[in-house]
C-alpha cells in the first residue's frame, strides 16, 4: 500500500493567512472600519467636542498640536471638513487655526490614502471599467499632483471620497500629499477666517471669506459640470487602414 503523502506543516495557516491578506478580505476590513467611523460620528459627533469647548489647561503650541491631531483623526473618520475648520477658527483665531487645520487635513488625507491603498487598491482595480472611471484613473495615475491641486483647490468633490479615489490610482505619496497641503490654502484659509470672526459677521475679513467660499462653491461646480461634459461626449472613432492595392496579374517577370 502507498503511504499517505504527509501535509507540510503548518499548511492550515498558511491557507488562512492567505485568505486573511486577500484583496477581498481587506477591502471588507476598510469597509467595516469605514462603517464603525461614519456610525462613531453619529453617535458621537465628535465635530461638536472639537467646536464647544477645549480643554482649559491646554493653551499654546501644545493645544494647536493636539487640535491637528484630533483634527485628522476626525477627518479620516469621515467628519466634515468645514466644521472642523470653523472650529478651528474659534478656538485658536486665524493663524493658528490655519496651522491646525492644514496640519490635520494632511494628517487626515495621508491616514486615508494609506488605509485605502493597502486595503483597497488589489480588489478596486480590477473594477475600473466604464469611461468616467477610467478617464478618472488615467487622470490621477498620470497626472497626479496636478489633478489632486486642482481637486483640492475647487471644493466639488468630497475631501474623502478623493482621498480615496486616489489611493486606488497609482498615485504616489509625495504628489498627493504636497498637492493637498498647498491646494486646501486658500478654502481652509476662508474658513478659518470666518470661524475666527463669527462675533463680527458684518467685519470686511468675515465678509470676504464667507465671499471666496460661496465663489469657491460656484466655480467647482462649473468645472465639474465642463469635465462631465466632456467624459460624456463619444469617443472619436479611429479610421480604418487603407488596405494596399494587389498587384496587377503578370506584371512580375
Amino acid at each position: 500500500m502507498l503511504a499517505p503523502v504527509p501535509r507540510p506543516p503548518g499548511s492550515l495557516a498558511v491557507r488562512c493567512s492567505r485568505a486573511l491578506l486577500s484583496p477581498r478580505s481587506r477591502l471588507s476590513l476598510l469597509a467595516l472600519l469605514l462603517l464603525t467611523a461614519a456610525a462613531l460620528v453619529v453617535l458621537y459627533e465628535p465635530q461638536r467636542l472639537l467646536s464647544s469647548g477645549w480643554p482649559a489647561r491646554t493653551d499654546g503650541a501644545g493645544a494647536v498640536l493636539l487640535f491637528g491631531l484630533a483634527y485628522g483623526v476626525c477627518t479620516a473618520a469621515l467628519v466634515p471638513r468645514p466644521v472642523l475648520n470653523l472650529a478651528a477658527g474659534a478656538l485658536f483665531g486665524s493663524a493658528f487655526g490655519l496651522t491646525a487645520a492644514v496640519a490635520g487635513t494632511v494628517l487626515g488625507a495621508g491616514i486615508s490614502f494609506t488605509l485605502g491603498r493597502y486595503l483597497g487598491q488589489d480588489a478596486l482595480r480590477p473594477l475600473l471599467r466604464g469611461r468616467w472611471l477610467t478617464a478618472a484613473d488615467g487622470q490621477l495615475s498620470r497626472h497626479g499632483f496636478r489633478s489632486m491641486l486642482a481637486i483640492r483647490l475647487f471644493p466639488g468633490v468630497p475631501f474623502a471620497a478623493a482621498n480615496y479615489c486616489a489611493a486606488v490610482s497609482r498615485m504616489g505619496y509625495v504628489p498627493f500629499l504636497l498637492a493637498t497641503a498647498l491646494g486646501s490654502v486658500p478654502n481652509t484659509t476662508a474658513y478659518v477666517v470666518a470661524g475666527a470672526q463669527a462675533g463680527s459677521p458684518g467685519s470686511p475679513a468675515f465678509l470676504f471669506s464667507a465671499g471666496f467660499i460661496v465663489l469657491s462653491v460656484l466655480a467647482g461646480a462649473v468645472v465639474a459640470w465642463r469635465k462631465r461634459h466632456g467624459l460624456r461626449a463619444p469617443a472619436p472613432v479611429p479610421a480604418p487602414a487603407a488596405e494596399p492595392e494587389p498587384e496587377p496579374v503578370g506584371s512580375a517577370r
